[in-house]
């Protein structure tokens, strides 16, 4: 059973990925913020000569508000093993703030080569990393393995032999670095303050095992209406200046715009953009062809639109209402005249001449519209709490004559009824946050506030065949007008079980094991869940819904999926990877048949019950170090 001061959620794990840990930042010639280094795009006689390099910067969830870390050098390695120096300046980014989304950080103009690996240096000392403990988001501290304080820290990226970033004349390629909080970080929530400690690995990869929303953002350069394109500078995650490359944005008849406050659709938006000056802050969402590396957006922020152009901003969940006064909590501040900051409660004030909105809709709504437990975007006058002891006060966003914008919003949970229509579940979290930090006083008609317990959602035409009660299931849309209840949520996506990722993480203890399988072959890793020598990470989450791996009549059997894979051993100071099973089967059998124990083993994929199988596309087993 799971130890007593382990929280028995994400933070329970330890688990060690080939998962990337990095905040990447790369630069085209020139450009403010920092000049770009001679070596990254000398030696081409020509711009058509050299080729070009998209860097994008995601995570998979963990249990963590807020985890921003200041990243202080990025160096590629070519294979020659001459090495690039490709970040401009200190990036900061906060890491749970990409779970759902990759951010592109850069783009490179670079000689045709070759890149093999890297290394990233992270600085921890000014890291914010905020966990919910109790209903309440509190500061964590952070340590390393042998619970010292973590500073600045250098980790290697590995690229495995058949997986080489090549950057070819005259195309553009892409990187992806992938940040995995669960599987990097353990938290222990009897201190206090909570400690986290932090076991980073890195890998990156040049095709990504699963995509997700591509965001760019950056100043306006230059507008094609007739191409239908838009070219930006890049600026990653919040950075208020620099240059971080030039970036192109595909656009299409149904992309939608919110220019300066004004919503648009199609060519008038692009219209739009085109009349603003040089410069102008924009931010796109959208998707990026993994084939020919082209972005199209399907909505565009810009202007006063983007929090600290003009406007103070607040992102962050709807905790709590009261009259016109929202409390938003897991809140990142984006301020006119200061740099992005977390801050755990904002009040933010609404009113009559508040405009509301839903993300890529040109419909304006009431403030009426804003009700617990939605995602939002709020512009106004921000003012920071008080540190007054005898007259504190809360931070406050005042947008009475300012916007909000309703974000989707994510539902995690269990299944507790299924109908025509409509879906209920049971609430393990919203967003980042878990259910009991929300006050749902208010939200429904007299007698019918929304019960987190029994969440009802409308799902209209939505497919629910799949779904049966007490299968895990995550549900994207908005929440219902306060007041208005029920139904809770209007649903416009919803993820069944099936489709859910899987994390599986095991640990060993301190000696780790030589005998981590009841048997291994090409049909898969079977665990033996009788191994005396398991710790305390042994589980399996589905939509944070969490499998006890020790209460499994039949153990589960570990195999590699149909889509694209990868797996990995490590070793403190050396990791390998793999796309084929064989090969890592291989590497397995030769470090285990030594002799070298085996740690901790993280695998993340599909999760058949019935079969008690994991389809892994990923798979990374951490070893002692070799004798």
């Amino acid at each position: 059973m799971m130890k007593q001061n382990r929280r028995p959620q994400w933070q329970v794990a330890s688990w060690l990925t080939g998962l990337a840990v990095a905040a990447l930042a790369l630069t085209g010639c020139g450009g403010s913020g920092g000049s770009a280094p001679t070596a990254q795009t000398g030696g081409c006689a020509a711009a058509t000569d050299c080729g070009t390099l998209l860097v994008g910067l995601t995570d998979a969830d963990g249990d963590f508000v807020s985890y921003s870390v200041d990243v202080l050098s990025l160096t590629l390695q070519r294979a020659n093993g001459a090495a690039v120096e490709m970040l401009p300046a200190t990036t900061r980014v906060d890491f749970a703030q990409l779970t759902d989304l990759t951010d592109l950080l850069g783009v490179a103009t670079l000689v045709p080569g070759d890149i093999v690996g890297g290394t990233i240096r992270l600085d921890y000392t000014n890291a914010e990393i905020n966990v919910e403990v109790g209903g309440q988001i509190v500061p964590a501290t952070v340590v390393d393995a042998s619970g010292n304080p973590l500073g600045v820290t250098d980790l290697k990226i590995d690229l495995s032999n058949r997986d080489h970033l090549v950057v070819t004349r005259g195309r553009a390629a892409f990187l992806s670095l992938d940040f995995d909080l669960a599987a990097s970080n353990s938290v222990d929530i009897t201190q206090n303050p909570p400690v986290v400690t932090a076991q980073p690995m890195l890998v990156a990869e040049v095709t990504p095992v699963t995509q997700k929303q591509f965001r760019v953002r950056g100043a306006l350069s230059s507008v094609d209406t007739t191409a239908s394109t838009y070219t930006v500078d890049v600026r990653p995650w919040l950075h208020h200046d620099g240059n971080f490359g030039s970036a192109t944005v595909h656009t299409t008849d149904a992309t939608t715009y919110e220019i300066d406050g004004t919503a648009y659709t199609g060519a008038p938006g692009l219209d739009a953009l085109a009349a603003a000056p040089t410069g102008t802050l924009t931010v796109a969402f959208g998707t990026l062809d993994l084939t020919t590396h082209d972005f199209t957006a399907e909505n565009v922020l810009a202007g006063t639109s983007i929090g600290g152009e003009g406007l103070d901003a607040i992102h962050g969940n709807v905790v709590s209402r009261n009259g016109d006064e929202l409390t938003v909590k897991g809140g990142f501040v984006i301020g006119r005249d200061h740099a992005p900051y977390f801050r755990r409660t904002v009040v933010v004030t609404v009113g009559p001449d508040t405009i509301v909105r839903k993300t890529g809709s040109a419909t304006d709504l009431d403030a009426n519209a804003i009700s617990v437990g939605q995602s939002i975007t709020a512009l106004g006058a921000f003012t920071d709490a008080s540190t007054d002891a005898a007259n504190p006060t809360p931070a406050t966003l005042d947008a009475t004559a300012g916007r909000v914008r309703l974000e989707v919003t994510r539902l995690e949970g269990s299944v507790t009824e299924v109908q025509p229509g409509q879906l209920n579940l049971h609430l393990r979290a919203i967003d980042r946050l878990g259910p009991d930090m929300f006050d749902f006083a208010g939200t429904g008609t007299t007698g019918q506030d929304a019960d987190p317990s029994n969440y009802e959602i409308s799902t209209g035409s939505l497919p629910l065949s799949t779904l049966a009660v007490g299968d895990a299931a995550k549900v994207l849309g908005f929440v219902t007008p306060f007041g208005a209840a029920p139904p809770d949520f209007e649903g416009r996506t919803v993820i069944d079980h099936a489709d859910l990722p899987a994390l599986l993480g095991i640990g060993w203890t301190s000696g780790g094991t030589t005998a981590p399988f009841l048997s291994m072959d090409a049909s898969g890793l079977v665990l033996d869940l009788a191994n005396a020598n398991i710790g305390d990470r042994h589980h399996l989450i589905v939509g944070r819904q969490i499998i006890d791996l020790t209460t499994l009549t039949v153990p589960p059997t570990i195999t590699a999926a149909d889509t694209r894979t990868m797996f990995g051993v490590w070793e403190p100071g050396h990791a390998e990877f793999f796309s084929n099973f064989d090969d890592f089967l291989g590497a397995l059998t030769t470090r285990l048949g030594s002799g070298q124990a085996a740690l901790s083993l993280f695998a993340e994929g599909s999760y058949d019950d019935a079969a008690s199988k994991l389809a892994a596309h990923r798979i990374v087993v951490q070893f002692a170090a070799a004798n």
